[in-house]
């Protein structure tokens, strides 16, 4: 039986890794174990790691980084936490293969930990393009892994350009995109859960800071808020994740409680967050749904600053900067014009190529061996 030891830092990346995890944990040949670290563990961003506890899924590790302050130092010193209870973590579980996703700073201390211990990375996502400091530590990661899982077939072809070899590289399609098989809350639910009237618009924000940009963050975050109070429309605002400028962003966010219009959440489940995409106007903010999971729901998707420059994205993405004024001009336009309609369907670059299907069989006929460890062999 093959060990694999997915590690998981966030409440996104799990959500969208769920389906891929189930398949993987039912599958008799493999054996899956989770890491768990990250914002899981923050009290103050829903101690998510209770729904993976919920899930059932193997819990092998817990990695804590005592992050509390959320700025620049912290989140540099995390990466050493991170470093040494990976290796702690991965000495106690014996995996065959460690399973990365993404660009966080727990993934690359995984990556280097597996990598020095001569365990298989298999990274999901690498070859991606976004803005602030996520492109180093992805393209970080991308060097220490044996195996890439692309989204996009120019993320493929930007894999090769770093000089990654062909056949280490696989085409896979976009996690998060595999629609019929999520659950999905009903719309009479969540108009009671939220006190929503469903005849009239929802606006779902979702902003994350930029760690280039962490001591602007709680600006930002006000910039995009004054324009919700404006608009005066029914709002779902969700937490900010735990980098360096998070803790502003929620500081600012709490002031905005005393609008009634306003729902502020610390964290959604999955089929909760989908369930508002499936029903909101317009998103707003800077998290990569916006761009990845929007389009398939006919969802317009306002992106907001830098945080997101260069990634790919659809026909449904309207950029603008950071200033309140544009964020308002830009939703009212498209509350006025009521661009939303289930007719039309925005081109998306991401696509469902049976994701977690094919990342199960590439797990199932991975050989390990020493051509596979050793990144120069040919």
């Amino acid at each position: 039986m093959i060990r694999v030891c997915a590690v998981t830092g966030t409440r996104a990346e799990y959500g969208v890794m769920h389906r891929t995890l189930d398949i993987i944990r039912k599958n008799p040949k493999l054996d899956l174990v989770l890491v768990v670290t990250g914002m899981h563990l923050s009290k103050l961003h829903g101690n998510t790691i209770s729904e993976i506890r919920k899930d059932g899924f193997k819990i092998g590790a817990v990695v804590d980084a005592h992050i509390k302050k959320m700025d620049n130092y912290e989140m540099a010193k995390s990466v050493g936490y991170y470093l040494i209870g990976m290796a702690e973590s991965f000495r106690k579980i014996k995996p065959d293969i460690v399973m990365l996703v993404g660009d966080r700073g727990e993934m690359l201390a995984a990556a280097i930990a597996a990598a020095h211990m001569n365990i298989p990375i298999v990274h999901i996502s690498g070859g991606d393009i976004s803005g602030s400091i996520d492109d180093s530590i992805r393209n970080a990661i991308t060097q220490f892994a044996h195996v890439h899982l692309a989204n996009t077939p120019r993320s493929a072809n930007r894999l090769l350009k770093m000089g990654e070899q062909a056949w280490r590289i696989k085409m896979v399609g976009s996690l998060g995109l595999e629609k019929k098989f999520e659950k999905i809350v009903s719309p009479e639910k969540i108009a009671k859960d939220f006190r929503f009237d469903l005849k009239k618009p929802i606006l779902l924000v979702v902003q994350h800071p930029v760690t280039e940009e962490s001591k602007y963050a709680g600006l930002q975050m006000k910039n995009t808020l004054d324009a919700i109070v404006r608009l005066k429309q029914q709002t779902v605002v969700i937490y900010p994740n735990a980098d360096a400028g998070g803790k502003d962003m929620i500081n600012a966010i709490e002031k905005y409680r005393k609008h009634d219009f306003i729902r502020i959440i610390k964290t959604l489940p999955r089929k909760t967050f989908l369930s508002l995409m499936s029903l909101a106007t317009v998103m707003i903010g800077n998290s990569s749904a916006g761009l990845v999971e929007t389009p398939m729901f006919n969802l317009i998707a306002i992106n907001v600053g830098t945080r997101q420059k260069g990634r790919e994205r659809g026909s449904n993405v309207i950029d603008v900067g950071y200033d309140s004024k544009e964020i308002y001009n830009a939703v009212k336009k498209i509350l006025s014009q009521r661009v939303r309609c289930k007719s039309k369907k925005f081109k998306s670059a991401y696509k469902d190529y049976n994701t977690s299907k094919k990342i199960l069989d590439i797990l199932l006929k991975l050989k390990i061996d020493q051509k596979l460890l050793n990144k120069h062999s040919g």
